[in-house]
């Protein structure tokens, strides 16, 4: 595919250092001032500098304060059988829908760890887009890790609340429990790595298992043990279950509210 990204901020320069890697696609930037691209992807800073439907796909990665501005003036670049791709949090398909007219949209919400490869995005296309199209951009978004298509975009608002805003909350779980780590005597260096190599070691072993998650919980706590005193602590009259609840649920209502 011939792909143009308008904008290539952190997320979408994040998305492109991956993509670069197929030789498959070809991608234009389109900013004003030329960032840091990798080798191979052509930069233009107006859209005079394009010709007419020349992209199977544009991606829309700006802010979304600024699409309604900025879209028109590279929506012409566009194949008629091409689709717009648009990563801007917050940023309906209806939206895009009334500065583009009825043509193939999908929306991805893609998160932090596209940066190395990990993502974990939504995919929503609405119904102009042909099952081709949605596969091949599933596949191509997938490049950046995980991709799960949806059906609406409501999922898309109900996945934002567990991937998309999801690094932040485990960023502050991992602060909390270095800080826990340094309270009791380790060095920054040594609490980091303790508390990095636990948690990913713990995710892989629930990964590669087939018992529940409950059931591996209960294999690594000895009655009356150490890791049964510290559950009893994070347990305790169901905060952290309520914990999680909250703050899922209110990132979901504004990703509704958003959009």
């Amino acid at each position: 595919m011939n792909i143009l990204l308008i904008g290539c901020g952190k997320m979408g320069g994040a998305m492109l250092r991956q993509w670069a890697q197929d030789a498959n696609n070809s991608f234009t930037v389109a900013d004003p001032v030329k960032p840091d691209l990798p080798a191979g992807v052509r930069h233009v800073s107006k859209p005079t500098s394009l010709s007419e439907a020349e992209f199977d796909v544009i991606l829309i990665a700006i802010k979304p304060q600024m699409i309604a501005d900025v879209l028109p003036d590279y929506a012409f670049a566009l194949k008629p059988d091409g689709c717009f791709v648009s990563i801007a949090a917050g940023c309906s398909v209806a939206t895009i829908s009334s500065i583009v007219g009825d043509r193939a949209i999908i929306r991805v919400m893609p998160n932090m760890a596209a940066m190395v490869g990990m993502g974990v995005s939504g995919l929503y296309a609405n119904d102009a887009c042909t099952d081709q199209q949605q596969r091949d951009v599933t596949a191509w978004i997938g490049q950046t890790g995980t991709c799960v298509p949806v059906d609406s975009e409501d999922r898309i608002d109900r996945l934002t609340a567990i991937s998309g805003s999801g690094p932040g909350y485990v960023f502050e779980i991992l602060r909390s429990y270095v800080a826990a780590a340094m309270d009791i005597g380790f060095d920054e260096a040594t609490a980091r790595a303790l508390v990095f190599d636990t948690i990913t070691g713990t995710v892989e072993t629930a990964r590669q298992s087939d018992e529940t998650l409950e059931d591996l919980r209960k294999s690594v706590t000895s009655k009356n043990g150490t890791t049964q005193a510290g559950l009893e602590q994070l347990m305790r009259d169901g905060q952290l279950h309520a914990l999680l609840h909250d703050t899922v649920h209110a990132a979901y209502d504004r990703a509704a509210e958003l959009k």
